[in-house]
């Protein structure tokens, strides 16, 4: 071919896809990427990007940004270490991590587990598609499911709702996980629990609102003192702004010894002061 012959001209949905990524897409934009953003439904067929799509890919991007540098020195400790997406649905984040961590590192898996039969064998034919061959997909409830070797070296859940994010805490301690993200959703069992409460700090739950909302923020307290009692060092932080997602808490939990005697006692004594035992504290008794 001559040099000078002229070269292809990339077709109009992608230079449209790619025009509209640049805002939010990591790195340049690869047609690959565009394709699998098309086939999540969350580009059009023309490569437009709405704006609940617009919110929603930002919000798994950031969330992906801000556990690739846990990823990338899991991958450099353990070739072929494990991510497990709890909860998937859709598998959006699980096929953003393979697009731009996993599959170009060129090692690693990704699982994605949920009980809708349904959504895991769109995701499991759309992976075939997209050639992902180190990424699966296992139908079942998350408290129900072990995987191969009962590891597990990376776990997510993404507004797992209520005991889903409790029962994604257990998958990660029964897998001994090493880094734990969690994204909670309409936390209800401890507000429920407070309204049975005899503790003498009642007065800071005695409405409805401030119950729901108060309960919420004790949840996750608690989750996050589980947690370091079993040897993680947790970052609680914003995980998207308000205008993305009323529920934007980030949990990330990196295990750094086998527990911690410290936070056990703060645990204990907080449980001690506010009245109330949700279920997640049955882990404790693994110590």
């Amino acid at each position: 071919m001559s040099r000078n012959a002229p070269q292809p001209r990339e077709r109009a949905d992608i230079t449209a896809a790619k025009k509209v990524l640049t805002e939010v897409w990591p790195g340049q934009v690869q047609e690959n990427s565009v394709a699998l953003l098309k086939a999540l439904h969350i580009l059009t067929r023309e490569g437009a990007l709405n704006a609940d799509s617009r919110r929603k890919l930002k919000q798994v991007l950031h969330l992906a940004q801000l556990l690739r540098p846990a990823l990338d020195e899991l991958l450099a400790e353990k070739p072929n270490a494990v991510v497990a997406d709890l909860g998937t649905g859709k598998s959006y984040l699980g096929f953003i991590l393979y697009d731009l961590v996993i599959g170009p590192a060129g090692h690693g898996n990704i699982v994605g587990v949920d009980v809708r039969a349904e959504l895991i064998e769109r995701a499991q034919k759309l992976a075939a598609e997209c050639h992902f061959s180190r990424m699966s997909f296992v139908a079942g409830e998350i408290s129900n499911t072990m995987l191969p070797d009962s590891r597990a070296d990376m776990v997510t859940a993404l507004h797992a709702c209520d005991t889903a994010t409790d029962d994604a805490i257990r998958f990660a301690l029964h897998h001994k996980a090493k880094v734990v993200a969690l994204i909670p959703c309409c936390q209800a069992e401890v507000a429920t629990l407070l309204g049975h409460s005899k503790s003498p700090l009642d007065q800071l739950w005695r409405h409805p609102m401030h119950r729901r909302e108060f309960g919420a923020h004790v949840t996750n307290v608690l989750r996050a003192l589980v947690l370091e009692a079993h040897g993680y060092k947790v970052r609680v932080t914003e995980f998207t702004g308000l205008e993305h997602s009323m529920k934007n808490e980030l949990i990330l939990a990196t295990r750094h010894q086998q527990s911690n005697p410290v936070a056990k006692r703060q645990l204990d004594k907080l449980v001690e002061q506010i009245g109330v035992a949700p279920a997640l504290l049955d882990v404790m008794g693994n110590g």
